[in-house]
């Protein structure tokens, strides 16, 4: 038998993959599945998150917490970026261009591991946009637990499995239904749920059909 290399995984700031991905934002701090985009690791799907994460924000923007790739600060900056034009100064030469820069208001950091030979070496916390940011928000732990939850809750996303989606259609249905249950009909022991009295309360669940129809399936 012929030698059989190991695939060789580029750096994350750098990898691109054609296979599809789930694309989660999460809010950590209400454990609540703002929104997902299924496709490939490419700035494209990046930005389509981006774009559909800002339609569910007021006014006020979040800090923004992600991994090392490099496709969330481009999507940031197309989304809450602005247009800063350079004045010309007489000189000679062509005038420097307009460049998007970010907002005031923006806050983003990243959280980058690196691994060698597969073991975790260091966790670095990196600022990339604005100010005061507390080194206690910049965390992807409870993301990174939700990853798992997904795979030991929903077969069509388990690895090595026989129950994965054929269609990319069906996939995207079925996780707006768990992706419902789960923000409001779960759950979740780590939140404390209060009614108008101050008794905790759990959440009532709400009719099948209205499920369905809410998402669209």
């Amino acid at each position: 038998m012929g030698d059989n290399p190991k695939k060789i995984v580029p750096r994350m700031k750098d990898y691109e993959d054609d296979g599809p991905w789930i694309w989660v934002a999460f809010v950590p701090g209400c454990r609540l599945i703002l929104d997902f985009v299924i496709g490939p690791r490419k700035q494209y799907v990046a930005d389509k998150l981006v774009e559909l994460v800002n339609k569910h924000l007021s006014d006020k923007i979040p800090v923004f917490v992600t991994d090392g790739l490099n496709f969330y600060r481009e999507a940031l900056l197309k989304q809450f970026g602005v247009l800063k034009e350079f004045p010309r100064t007489g000189k000679r030469g062509r005038p420097k261009k307009p460049k998007i820069v970010p907002s005031d208001d923006l806050r983003y950091a990243q959280v980058v591991k690196t691994r060698k030979n597969g073991v975790l070496e260091k966790v670095d916390k990196k600022i990339i946009f604005g100010k005061d940011i507390e080194q206690s928000e910049i965390s992807t732990t409870l993301l990174e637990r939700q990853n798992l939850t997904f795979r030991q809750d929903n077969n069509r996303v388990s690895r090595k499995t026989i129950g994965f989606s054929k269609a990319k259609e069906w996939l995207e249905n079925q996780m707006k239904l768990y992706c419902t249950h789960f923000n409001f009909c779960r759950w979740h022991g780590g939140l404390r749920y209060k009614d108008e009295r101050g008794l905790s309360a759990k959440i009532h669940l709400q009719e099948k059909q209205e499920l369905l129809s809410q998402n669209g399936i």
